[in-house]
């Protein structure tokens, strides 16, 4: 159940990206350019629980990077 949720999650933020037609995120941007849609969601959902995890783990809040 998690696993779909997180693949959902992350087809929405690609589906966002997508309608603005720009990407925040240089990594997920690249990866758009390389990858069909399908596969970069399921790498962005992987990149999401990789962080979800490290928080639980450590304790702390999620912390949005300055854009540079």
């Amino acid at each position: 159940d998690v696993r779909r949720l997180l693949i959902t999650g992350a087809m929405s933020v690609i589906s966002a990206a997508e309608k603005k037609g720009r990407c925040d995120d240089p990594w997920l941007a690249d990866m758009l350019q390389k990858k069909p849609r399908m596969v970069a969601a399921v790498a962005l959902a992987n990149r999401m629980a990789r962080r979800l995890w490290a928080m639980m783990v450590t304790q702390r809040d999620y912390e949005i990077r300055a854009a540079v």
